[in-house]
């Protein structure tokens, strides 16, 4: 299995390339989405990738999409190389485990983000105002304590290089209307109630996630990465400690050792050490392996 940082594949247009993700469009109905070592953090792309990070996130992906089903259609058409347009071949190594081919979907322009826990901004949100996208939430809440209810706190969709920013739900209905907004709400909040019981019984805790929409011919569909180490916080439930930050199986410990480090958050960012690069991967893998049950071997899946 190869590490990729980026795609060349030059028989098909490339219709986007994100902080990790790299799209061809196949044609005027479908795309090819290759999903890259590539890291980010604090909306900076690092010069080093995260060995086998990509195929993680594919392969966890696929795995709550198939869970899901019965909740919300998605946009797959297929996983599998050997279904791939002939000419993709020559790249079979490179897309292999990483890459799948999906309808196109006009992606609805929030993203939706569920919190189960006060943590990350949402926390920091809360210690200036009590407030949580507008949320006005009991006094005396410590650092990582779970809610009495998970929230449905949107947020925009912001270029490579920019920051996402927190909305409330009025302004996320402003956006896409009052009947999508509370279509897209409802849907959040019951795969996450899944996804977390689930997880429960795996000995992790998913403290939030956000989730992207698409419509294709009208009908909504779950699109893009699903609670993945990159789009969720994972915790394990055996550490778990409220009144303080939680070790995690996520980009969180980067983020933390990049925090130790006198680096602006602009680009270029600082080089990783190899001890860094490897615990980092070290977490991905734990967190595929704890969820599916499966070890991800560098020779194959």
């Amino acid at each position: 299995m190869k590490i990729v940082s980026k795609t060349s594949i030059s028989e098909y247009p490339l219709f986007s390339r994100g902080k990790v993700r790299d799209i061809y469009e196949i044609d005027a109905d479908s795309l090819l989405i290759v999903t890259t070592d590539r890291m980010s953090a604090f909306d900076v792309i690092m010069k080093e990738p995260i060995p086998y990070k990509g195929v993680v996130l594919n392969q966890i992906t696929l795995f709550w999409m198939d869970m899901f089903r019965d909740i919300i259609d998605n946009h797959l058409l297929s996983s599998d190389v050997n279904e791939f347009p002939a000419n993709l071949s020559p790249y079979r190594d490179e897309l292999e485990g990483r890459s799948v081919l999906v309808k196109k979907a006009v992606p609805l322009p929030i993203e939706c983000i569920i919190r189960g826990y006060i943590t990350g901004s949402g926390w920091k949100d809360y210690k200036k105002s009590g407030r949580v996208c507008g949320y006005q939430l009991p006094s005396g809440l410590v650092e990582s304590q779970k809610l009495e209810q998970p929230l449905f706190t949107p947020s925009t969709k912001a270029d490579v290089g920019d920051h996402d920013e927190n909305i409330t739900v009025s302004e996320a209905r402003l956006r896409i209307g009052n009947v999508l907004a509370k279509k897209v709400e409802e849907l959040s909040l019951a795969i996450y109630r899944k996804a977390s019981e689930y997880a429960a019984q795996k000995g992790i805790i998913v403290a939030d996630t956000k989730f992207e929409f698409g419509e294709i011919n009208g009908k909504l569909m779950l699109i893009d990465e699903v609670l993945t180490p990159d789009s969720s916080r994972f915790w394990p439930a055996d550490r778990y400690e409220a009144g303080k930050g939680q070790p995690s199986f996520d980009k969180q410990y980067l983020r933390d050792w990049l925090e130790t480090t006198d680096w602006d958050k602009k680009a270029p960012p600082p080089d990783l050490p190899g001890e860094i690069i490897e615990e980092t991967k070290n977490k991905y893998l734990l967190a595929y392996r704890l969820l599916t049950g499966k070890e991800l071997l560098q020779g194959g899946i």
